[in-house]
């Protein structure tokens, strides 16, 4: 069995489901160990994954493992598997605030550790991952591990000092998304239309917009100075939001987010 997960939430899942999907690594190649049996079950028929209860058995069995436990649970876990894992497995976390020379000294010996950050778009393939390594992995460890990632969405390797900032304007910000399309349809309905349909346009407009941002490569500003024309209706939109502080509300929240990652 080539990949093993310990810890099969949503996020582990998605990124399973990306994977196999991908044809990156076939289903019978992956286990995933978890506590939660229902959840196990859940993955096993949906994926047709192997499954677990034992992490130990996980990390005996995989090339590459990946952490997908809360980061409260990360040393409980490493003591556990720590003894059994070989010279060349490598480890993948994705939890916020374990920096790589602390997951190395809870192991307690040389391990190859890739740390990253997705995010929960990979549940549609869609997903936007950081990773950064320790000086045991090479570059062609990196370059396979990067082609596991992309399965579920873009990856980008970034610098260590980079994963906080990370955490706030990939991993959290899906939630400050949700949040904006849930008010534009809030805002639509006020004004008649649909609940159902609101939801749709809401989202259909967000997809859009983040579309052209990467294929367009223009500027953010540059794009919003094309909708707004003179003394029409998206200037006097963009105006209320200036007042109400609707960019520096986003800043403020993200300066919070890198706080909290940075003192988890």
């Amino acid at each position: 069995m080539k990949l093993g997960f310990i810890g099969c939430g949503n996020m582990a899942q998605a990124m399973m489901g990306g994977i196999i999907t991908g044809n990156l690594i076939p289903a019978n190649e992956i286990i995933t160990s978890d506590a939660y049996k229902p959840g196990l079950e859940k993955a096993k028929k949906t994926l047709d994954i192997n499954i677990t209860v034992d992490n130990k058995e996980v990390a005996a069995n995989s090339e590459m493992i990946i952490l997908s436990v809360k980061p409260q649970f990360y040393n409980i876990v490493i003591k556990e598997i720590s003894s059994i894992i070989k010279e060349d497995t490598i480890i993948i976390t994705i939890a916020p605030g374990q920096m790589l020379e602390d997951l190395e000294n809870q192991f307690g010996k040389k391990v190859k550790i890739v740390r990253t950050m997705p995010n929960t778009p990979a549940m549609v393939g869609e997903g936007m991952t950081a990773m950064c390594t320790n000086e045991y992995v090479t570059e062609e460890e990196i370059k396979e591990v990067k082609r596991v990632l992309e399965g579920f969405g873009r990856v980008e390797v970034v610098p260590e000092y980079m994963m906080d900032a990370v955490v706030a304007v990939s991993g959290s910000s899906p939630a400050y998304v949700y949040m904006f399309i849930e008010a534009l349809a809030d805002g639509a309905v006020l004004n008649g239309m649909s609940r159902a349909q609101a939801y749709t346009f809401a989202a259909q407009a967000v997809l859009g917009s983040a579309k052209v941002v990467l294929e367009t490569k223009l500027h953010p500003a540059q794009l919003k100075d094309m909708v707004c024309s003179p003394a029409g209706t998206t200037i006097e939109a963009v105006k209320t939001l200036e007042d109400e502080g609707f960019r520096s509300a986003i800043i403020n929240a993200m300066i919070s987010c890198v706080e909290r990652s940075k003192n988890m």
